[in-house]
């Protein structure tokens, strides 16, 4: 046992202090090594750390420190996503306001993180519940509202029963709120809504430029973004028909069924519907009952499908037939127009819906010539591509040529046009809960929405508030919401919604380069530092922040705060942490508390076992026996073997042309250990087989037995390596033990460099081979010619008398790997 026994608490302690006494991590723009910006998403402040938030701050850690080794200024900042409903239901529960419950958590968090020895620059803390951030956030609102980038409607919208709030179709997850996990209902109410569908065409066409990105983020995206091409065609509707209505348009990405319509179908909240409404009970009684549906977005597709004829009738565009006009529950009146036209042959929604309504079920497209395909309309539609028939003069057209065909007639009477449709929807941002970022608009009953200006912002949010159940306090503070008009210096009332939070969490990353700026939301800092390099977080972003974050940098950049295109170069998205096959979560109580890890075995041995457990893109089941067995191998494998080695004095320098046969292996596992460890931190992100790869090192250190100088010297170098791999991972212990080996300060040293000449072998093993089975292995210099390898083989008494009467047919040689014997 070394006569230094490792204790992690003293260890982790003063290097912790050492950290911070040096400020260890705090960087600045004026350096000479290439900028590296790499950033995990910050946390939301729940009160404490769990499993899930020790793996990602650990990667990113890693991925931090490796690169502060390779030479590069790393940035590496850290801030609390601190606004949001969690905070105010905590808060309401323990009868106390959400700031305080807040910052009590941020301090507490703080202490842990710091514990677990991660390489954050503090000096750019912050939390986006600080008048500081949020004021910023308020400039750029009122900057969107005038470049006509935000807007206030009346919307139909997803509205969380539990939390009292709105939710974005993002937020919504299988029909239920992201948080809350209740059933999610259809409203309508007065919402600010940002045009993130300005950007459509760019967030899609910027996803190919994405090459850090994993595929599976960059298809979710897209699906999420959906563009597709088709036409608007436009339905008369006869004269007089309905007041201030002449016709109803609907979007289609086939055209080509167009003759096959047999119906129209709107929402319940059409203005066709709501007109033919007005002079029949049943039908607003039925437009009532749709109305109160409590089904999202999400759930349309398994929602049984109910309709009511209006008694109304539209012109078909092309052969000026009469189209009945229904109203269906699954259109929604927020998507494109509100109207679709069915084509119950050739959709299977409309196929249902007509079948159950007995409306007509046509025919007009046919499979294509060999096509093994068939199409039964009794049985279901016929959805696929093909000929069209029953369609007057486009009959035997395919797909491209009657969309081509149809479309160009469509426009020439006027009655529709090509058109590109997204599938995004413009954010709605407007909250109806307190604890969030006020959003800056006065309301005037003369002057209408007007920005808060500049000079009056921040909108701070009244911290010192008491609650009556879940209702937004500051609806109910005339002190805090009545105001003047900053127009016309009339009464007025502040906005009393408050913002999304993912709008704190689109544009932080950029905020962090410019922290302690006073006059402008972002500086020259921005610039050098944005795009991050990487970004580490969970994949159940993929839409909802990563998207947002994309949008928030384009409109940054147009406004010249910012230069790049996107925010986040390349992006590692995480597996889950598991709990008997299922995630670790703190709302059902299991998400792991760290703290009792860390005392009892040490940070280190947490991050390990956290790094040794999976590849980080992996989910993986979490066992905290893991970290006894990391401690155990930190404890005896690497603390006691450099110990032992510095104790025994100091070692004279190495000297390659020296070295025995045995040194060299031992040299050579060394340097092809630093070769693997080097392409699995920076190219692989595999940090578990780091770790494997480390031990497996140690292990032949701790057999090699060799004390002459130059034994020791090698094994100095094997110790030197082991503990340089493994100081991204376990800081702490390998900042001592750096020193202990005479090497001065772990965070100011660079990667060791592979010595290409120590890879070489002097022997390499051949497998040999007789009709591919294997019948001995030898040794041979590398590169042995093969006639040379062929007499080694035959030398070998279990190779020769397979050999013996037979006809050699073939030999197969692979230099340095193989030879096999072809035999008959």
């Amino acid at each position: 046992m070394s006569e230094q026994p490792y204790r992690h608490e003293t260890v982790e302690r003063e290097v912790q202090q050492y950290w911070s006494d040096n400020r260890s991590f705090e960087v600045t723009e004026n350096s000479d090594r290439p900028k590296f910006y790499c950033l995990s998403m910050f946390p939301y402040p729940s009160g404490q750390l769990h499993m899930g938030h020790v793996r990602n701050y650990t990667l990113g850690d890693v991925i931090g420190r490796f690169q502060r080794l390779c030479g590069r200024n790393v940035l590496q900042p850290i801030g609390w996503d601190a606004f949001g409903l969690p905070a105010e239901n905590a808060a309401i529960k323990r009868n106390i306001p959400p700031a305080e419950w807040t910052y009590h958590n941020i301090e507490y968090m703080k202490g842990q993180m710091k514990a677990l020895g991660f390489a954050f620059d503090w000096s750019r803390e912050f939390a986006t519940c600080d008048p500081d951030y949020y004021r910023w956030e308020q400039w750029f609102f009122t900057r969107l509202f005038r470049k006509g980038l935000v807007y206030k409607k009346a919307a139909w919208v997803n509205w969380d029963p539990v939390d009292q709030t709105v939710l974005a179709n993002e937020q919504v997850i299988d029909g239920r709120g992201w948080r809350s996990d209740a059933p999610v209902e259809r409203r309508e109410l007065s919402q600010w809504f940002v045009k993130i569908t300005d950007y459509a065409e760019e967030l899609l066409g910027g996803l190919d430029g994405l090459d850090g990105w994993p595929e599976k983020i960059k298809t979710m995206q897209r699906n999420w973004i959906g563009r597709s091409e088709g036409v608007e065609i436009t339905f008369p509707l006869p004269r007089d028909a309905v007041a201030d209505q002449e016709a109803i348009t609907v979007y289609t990405t086939r055209p080509d069924t167009l003759m096959g319509v047999t119906y129209l179908a709107v929402a319940a909240q059409h203005p066709v519907a709501r007109a033919a409404a007005g002079s029949n009970p049943q039908l607003a009684a039925f437009l009532e009952k749709c109305n109160q549906v409590k089904v999202a977005e999400a759930d349309m597709a398994r929602l049984e499908k109910e309709g009511m004829s209006t008694g109304l009738e539209v012109i078909h565009p092309l052969s000026g037939e009469r189209v009945p006009v229904w109203v269906a529950n699954f259109v929604l009146m927020e998507y494109g127009s509100g109207a679709v036209m069915s084509v119950p042959g050739h959709d299977q929604r409309d196929w249902e819906f007509a079948r159950k309504y007995d409306l007509p079920i046509v025919q007009v497209i046919a499979p294509a010539a060999g096509s093994d395909s068939t199409c039964d309309l009794a049985d279901s539609a016929f959805t696929e591509r093909g000929v069209l028939v029953n369609s007057g003069d486009f009959d035997g057209k395919t797909f491209q040529a009657a969309f081509d065909a149809i479309a160009d007639a469509l426009v020439e009477k006027g009655l529709g046009e090509r058109q590109v449709n997204y599938r995004l929807r413009d954010w709605g941002v407007s909250r109806q809960r307190y604890w969030g970022c006020p959003i800056p608009i006065i309301n005037c009953g003369k002057c209408g929405a007007v920005p808060v200006p500049d000079e009056d912002l921040p909108v701070v949010l009244p911290e010192d508030v008491e609650f009556e159940g879940v209702q937004s306090p500051i609806k109910q503070m005339k002190s805090w919401y009545e105001t003047r008009c900053p127009v016309c210096d009339g009464p007025a009332e502040r906005e009393t919604d408050t913002f999304d939070t993912f709008m704190e969490s689109s544009w932080y990353y950029a905020r962090f380069a410019s922290h302690n700026t006073h006059d402008a939301m972002l500086d020259e800092r921005a610039k050098y530092w944005t795009s991050v390099d990487h970004y580490v977080g969970g994949e159940e972003h993929a839409i909802l922040h990563l998207l947002y974050a994309r949008f928030f940098h384009k409109v940054m950049r147009d406004e010249g705060l910012l230069e790049t295109d996107e925010p986040f170069e390349k992006l590692l998205a995480l597996g889950m942490v598991l709990q008997n096959g299922k995630k670790m979560s703190k709302s059902a109580g299991d998400a792991g508390d760290p703290q009792h890890l860390m005392d009892t075995h040490g940070s280190d041995a947490v991050r390990m076992a956290m790094m040794f457990a999976a590849p980080p893109d992996q989910a993986f089941e979490w066992s905290e026996n893991g970290v006894e067995s990391a401690n155990r191998w930190l404890r005896t494998r690497l603390w006691n073997s450099v110990v032992d080695h510095v104790a025994a004095g100091a070692t004279e320098p190495l000297d390659a042309s020296r070295l025995t046969d045995t040194q060299r292996d031992l040299r050579r596992l060394t340097h092809e250990t630093l070769a693997k460890c080097q392409d699995d931190y920076a190219r692989r992100l595999a940090f578990n087989t780091v770790v494997a790869a480390v031990m497996s090192l140690m292990n032949e250190v701790s057999r090699f037995e060799d004390n002459s100088p130059q034994g020791r010297a090698v094994v100095g170098e094997a110790l030197t390596a082991a503990v340089m791999i493994m100081s991204p991972i376990t800081p702490h212990i390998c900042h001592v033990l750096w020193e202990k080996l005479g090497l001065g300060a772990i965070e100011e040293a660079q990667w060791m460099p592979v010595d290409e000449d120590a890879l070489q072998k002097t022997v390499v093993e051949l497998i040999v081979q007789v009709n591919g089975k294997l019948r001995a292995r030898i040794e041979l210099p590398p590169g042995t010619p093969e006639e040379e390898v062929v007499a080694a083989a035959r030398e070998q008494e279990n190779v020769e008398k397979y050999l013996v009467d037979t006809t050699i047919r073939k030999i197969i040689h692979v230099p340095d790997k193989i030879l096999n014997f072809v035999v008959s």
